[in-house]
């Protein structure tokens, strides 16, 4: 497990373009065969990836990080498949896991296995975890399950859709909110006009980009932005006084994960555009 350490506003401030990326770009994500994390000091969050093939992957603890002899001892977890179908199974308990489906599974679950149908034809399961104070159930949800909010507007370039999994009204959690964004055909803005909410991080999550299309995340304080580079299934951490909104070279899809010290999605402090620097 690799290990993330942040700044504060000051130090951002002050960072060369490598050093933004190795504190806030997560690269590595979705290695055939195996099982990819990065453990963050932005509210104690682990972002990861199992891309099962042949056989049976198993996401274990990093007991020296994480000081537990399971990996959901203190924690819960939501994950979302971006691959071919697949299978988590859960002390046990088998889940099949289409493309899109989400899997939430609370504090005190033993064992979490991945695996895929097909191993030609892989499932690519992507998670974060927080830490949780109580058990809840696992509960699983497709598509058709989460809440939709369709957003935007063809002359602002950001029509899009939200669909969201795990939130107050829908898969309960401690407080884990997750969920995906899907931009439409010719749409490439996201999370524009912009906000912050001081009271709990996110993880932005970056898919269906083909290799010649990228998009530059913006973050930071808003009256002095930084912006990354970020390609097809890489993902950026965010800190609870940053930003986070982007523009792409075409239009695409991200998982959107956040925690901290609530779950209201609608709590946000909004930042004008004429505001930003």
């Amino acid at each position: 497990m690799e290990v993330r350490f942040s700044t504060d506003p000051a130090g951002f401030r002050r960072m060369r373009t490598d050093e933004l990326r190795a504190s806030f770009l997560i690269e590595g994500l979705f290695l055939p065969g195996k099982v990819s994390m990065v453990y963050s000091d932005i509210d104690r969050s682990i972002t990861g990836s199992a891309v099962p093939l042949d056989g049976v992957l198993d996401l274990q603890s990093s007991k020296k990080e994480m000081a537990a002899e399971h990996f959901l001892e203190r924690r819960e977890i939501g994950i979302i498949n971006i691959g071919s179908e697949g299978m988590i199974q859960v002390d046990g308990t088998a889940y099949p896991m289409a493309c899109r489906d989400a899997l939430y599974i609370g504090q005190g679950m033993k064992s979490v296995k991945f695996s895929s149908v097909a191993s030609t034809s892989p499932a690519k399961f992507y998670f974060v975890s927080y830490p949780a104070h109580r058990g809840l159930p696992v509960s699983h949800a497709c598509l058709a399950d989460a809440e939709p909010s369709r957003l935007g507007s063809t002359k602002d370039a950001n029509r899009r859709t939200i669909y969201k999994y795990i939130h107050p009204d829908g898969i309960k959690s401690c407080q884990l909110v997750m969920g995906l964004t899907e931009l439409e055909e010719g749409s490439v803005w996201n999370t524009m006009p912009p906000h912050t909410h001081q009271r709990r991080s996110e993880v932005y999550m970056y898919y269906n980009l083909p290799p010649s299309a990228m998009v530059v995340h913006l973050f930071g304080q808003p009256g002095e932005t930084r912006h990354l580079i970020v390609r097809n299934e890489q993902a950026v951490l965010n800190p609870g006084w940053s930003i986070h909104a982007g523009v792409g070279t075409q239009n695409y899809s991200f998982i959107w994960a956040m925690g901290g010290e609530n779950q209201v999605f609608e709590d946000m402090d909004a930042i004008r555009i004429e505001g930003l620097r």
